[in-house]
């Protein structure tokens, strides 16, 4: 009893993000291990204890740039298949300044690329406000366009962006053939090809394509290394050594040129090292968990659900039910409290123009998640459902 008690006085005085981001973290049985779980120290103790057993542990740190952080941008270029690459503080600016590089080189600052793409939903006009770009749209259906959308679109535009995957359709991905018809395209209307690739890691296992024949689809490509390579921050753009020598020049002048990076570089490097080869393991088991919701809300009668898409194309994917996503969160959060097993987390409303009534998360599957079966996954979806009355 006073250990219940002491529970809820925490749970009162705690910050209602801290308190979840300890019971999640924290619980047995977990999908996947998101970047606010864990605490400062045990975060920094990881990092230090990787690092004195790699490569880099009496490697010169860097000074505003060189060091460590030019060894990972030696990785990856390579890795990627390109000549070069820069490390950036943040994409956004790494994007920024990968398009306006090449609407100097074009003459045309018009960026053609999805309504749902991070630029348009997550960083406040920037494009226009900061850069002088301007975007139009070929398709508002939620995945990326077609080569006919692309051909037939009425205005010219200078660069073509493509997400990949396309996170807020559901971490859609076209299929192969259709990536390269739509580089085709944009290339016919002499524009260039940038890939936001800020999850281009999960992408080969969909495509059945090593990274290095995805990224040389494009002129350029974005990567970022705290998505899906559980890197504490930072980015990198890779291309030719002209527009990356031309993207270090604009760094500086953005404010990215950094005193210090290497904790993030080293990061990004444990990434690189250690989730990266494992990344193909995520994606096949985040098709068995998909089944198992589906199957499982199916068995409950629950009256409408959506598991999106169906079969993941990476090792992230949606879930969407019909109910307030404060209610969902709540009954995420007891699911957890009462039986160690964090099958979701945090919900959130329907977007503009989304079904009304309904809320939607989204579900990785990352290391921890390899553990579960799918009787795991029924399991712990009936005892969830209990928290809706259902």
């Amino acid at each position: 009893m006073e250990s219940d008690q002491l529970d809820d006085e925490q749970r009162t005085e705690e910050p209602d993000r801290a308190y979840r981001a300890r019971v999640w973290g924290g619980a047995p049985r977990r999908l996947w291990d998101h970047p606010a779980d864990g605490t400062v120290g045990a975060g920094l103790r990881g990092l230090a204890d990787w690092a004195a057993t790699s490569p880099f542990a009496d490697g010169q740190v860097d000074l505003y740039g060189d060091g460590v952080v030019e060894e990972l941008e030696r990785r990856v270029a390579a890795e990627l298949g390109f000549p070069s690459a820069v490390f950036f503080p943040t994409g956004t600016m790494a994007q920024q300044v990968a398009l306006r590089c090449w609407a100097g080189r074009t003459g045309n600052p018009v960026v053609a690329l999805h309504p749902l793409g991070h630029p348009e939903l997550h960083e406040d006009g920037a494009f226009a406000a900061v850069s002088g770009l301007r975007t139009v749209h070929p398709t508002d259906e939620p995945r990326l366009p077609t080569a006919e959308e692309v051909r037939a679109f009425p205005e010219p535009f200078g660069a073509l962006m493509l997400e990949l995957p396309l996170r807020d359709a559901g971490f859609v991905l076209p299929a192969w053939d259709e990536l390269v018809e739509v580089v085709e395209a944009a290339r016919e209307r002499d524009a260039v090809v940038h890939f936001d690739g800020a999850r281009l890691w999960d992408c080969p296992t969909w495509f059945g394509r090593p990274l290095a024949e995805i990224a040389g689809l494009a002129d350029s490509v974005y990567v970022s290394f705290y998505k899906s390579l559980g890197g504490l921050s930072g980015a990198a753009l890779a291309g030719p050594e002209e527009l990356v020598e031309e993207a270090r020049l604009w760094r500086h002048r953005y404010g990215g040129m950094l005193f210090q990076q290497y904790p993030a570089a080293l990061s990004a490097l444990r990434g690189l090292e250690t989730e990266l080869p494992r990344l193909p393991s995520y994606v096949a088991h985040a098709r068995v968990v998909a089944e198992a919701l589906r199957e499982a809300f199916a068995e409950a009668g629950t009256p409408w659900f959506r598991v999106h898409p169906e079969v993941p194309h990476t090792h992230q994917f949606q879930v969407w039910l019909p109910y307030g996503h404060e209610t969902l969160t709540a009954a995420s959060l007891a699911l957890t409290e009462d039986t160690g097993a964090a099958l979701f987390r945090r919900w959130s409303p329907a977007p503009a123009g989304g079904p009304p009534g309904v809320a939607v998360t989204e579900v990785t599957v990352s290391a921890p998640g390899l553990e579960w079966t799918a009787a795991d996954v029924k399991e712990a979806v009936a005892a969830f459902l209990t928290h809706l009355g259902s």
